[in-house]
């Protein structure tokens, strides 16, 4: 089987961008999908989408900081659906700031979404997974996280920001080891320039700060140079995350697979 077909699912940050994309992917290949976001009404109307469509799918409101919201995310798929099967922690933010200008709070608020959020994304889900135990193939549940190629070269004015998810990666190897005995595999996907609406906030970070003069010279600078000669879409992410899914990928553990269209080799 190829496919996730009944795996019971739950995507964080998938009211829009990647996170949209690889849920309504992995719905149509058959996933029961929990769509979770810190927008209640963005979450619902991509369920709604995927419903639509023929699939399967509930909306959830969740801010993965926040452990009990995270539990109450858990408990809702595993009502819905059964079980949980595979979580994929993609919830994250980006801000561009100079080197010397980052702050305590800046550290803090970007670290907490994206390094805290998924840790505690993580833990939870694995405590759901050990007490569903391994199934007759040994399958205990996936996590799949979302780093990026700035969790493998750090970026500048993106120091903070690469170092959150330089975590994201750790984070996964460290679980990788510390749970495959569960039959708990966990790996990330690490994306390059995709046209998001992060990406613009990142744009827009690069020509408040006076390091670019004009709307969108960022996203064409760092995306020079693409071996495949073009940024990223978010459906570009879709045909892994849908392998990640399924038990295709249930014996790979602890690996990040970089999708950017030939920037960084690792």
């Amino acid at each position: 089987m190829h496919n996730p077909d009944g795996r019971s699912v739950i995507v964080t940050g998938a009211g829009r961008g990647i996170g949209a994309a690889m849920a309504k992917g992995i719905a149509e290949a058959g996933g029961r999908l929990t769509i979770a976001d810190i927008d209640a009404g963005s979450a619902e109307a991509v369920a709604e989408e995927i419903r639509a469509a023929g699939g399967t799918a509930i909306g959830v409101q969740a801010d993965v900081t926040d452990r009990a919201a995270t539990r109450a995310m858990i408990a809702a798929a595993v009502e819905a659906h059964g079980r949980l099967d595979v979580i994929f922690n993609n919830a994250g933010i980006a801000q561009t700031r100079p080197f010397l200008s980052i702050t305590e709070a800046d550290w803090r608020r970007v670290m907490d979404v994206n390094g805290l959020g998924v840790l505690i994304g993580m833990q939870e889900a694995i405590e759901q997974f050990r007490k569903q135990g391994k199934d007759a193939r040994g399958f205990g549940g996936r996590i799949v996280n979302t780093a990026s190629i700035a969790g493998k070269q750090g970026y500048e004015p993106l120091a903070h920001y690469s170092a959150s998810k330089f975590a994201v990666v750790a984070l996964t190897q460290a679980a990788a080891r510390a749970f495959g005995g569960d039959g708990i595999s966990a790996n990330c996907v690490c994306p390059g320039v995709v046209a998001t609406d992060m990406w613009k906030l990142i744009d827009k970070g690069f020509k408040d700060e006076g390091l670019t003069g004009r709307d969108g010279e960022a996203f064409e600078t760092f995306s020079q140079g693409i071996l495949l000669g073009r940024p990223s879409a978010s459906e570009d992410l879709v045909g892994v995350a849908v392998f990640l899914a399924s038990p295709a990928s249930d014996y790979m553990t602890g690996q990040s697979l970089v999708v950017d269209g030939g920037m960084v080799f690792v």
